[in-house]
């Protein structure tokens, strides 16, 4: 399995569940276990680079102004629902998080913003697979996200940092 082959995934599952992460979940499982152990391997490693390459300040401070705040699980939900999103919103969103204001414009903290179950999805499917346990694909978070630091509660830096999201989510 390759980039490409991933995104697919992703997309078309994200779009059989018209975008319900939940549902998604579900579709992504179904689809999985379609495949090969080692391709549902390749396509953990893949999810799980993803989910590593945004674990950054900027990211979080753009999910802290969407969600009304995000705690460090709630940033780790919120990173599996960026990949549900697809690869435009996924890459776009890492490009320049303020961009999230014009890539998610119906974005609703009550329904959007949490995809835990996505995250498990390559374990579930090479368990009904295999009978067995995910192997380790190597997805060890650092200690910090990588960037420079936020102060999410000073208005005055998020503003500035994201007046997009500041304009359309900051101070609620």
């Amino acid at each position: 399995m390759d980039e490409t082959d991933f995104w697919q995934i992703i997309d078309d599952t994200w779009e059989a569940a018209a975008g319900d992460p939940d549902e998604q979940a579900e579709r992504l499982v179904e689809r999985l276990v379609q495949l090969t152990p080692d391709d549902v391997i390749d396509f953990a490693r893949l999810f799980e680079a993803r989910f590593q390459r945004a674990y950054r300040h900027d990211l979080w401070g753009a999910a802290h102004l969407l969600l009304d705040g995000a705690s460090e699980e709630t940033f780790d939900y919120f990173r599996c629902w960026l990949i549900g999103q697809g690869r435009e919103v996924f890459e776009g969103g890492l490009a320049e998080p303020d961009d999230l204001a014009d890539l998610l414009p119906e974005f609703d903290e009550e329904e959007d913003g949490e995809a835990e179950d996505l995250g498990y999805a390559a374990d579930e499917a090479y368990e009904q697979l295999t009978g067995l346990p995910l192997p380790d694909v190597g997805g060890r978070q650092a200690s910090r996200p990588s960037g420079t630091p936020l102060d999410f509660e000073d208005p005055d830096v998020m503003a500035k940092r994201f007046p997009k999201l500041w304009e359309r989510y900051g101070d609620q």
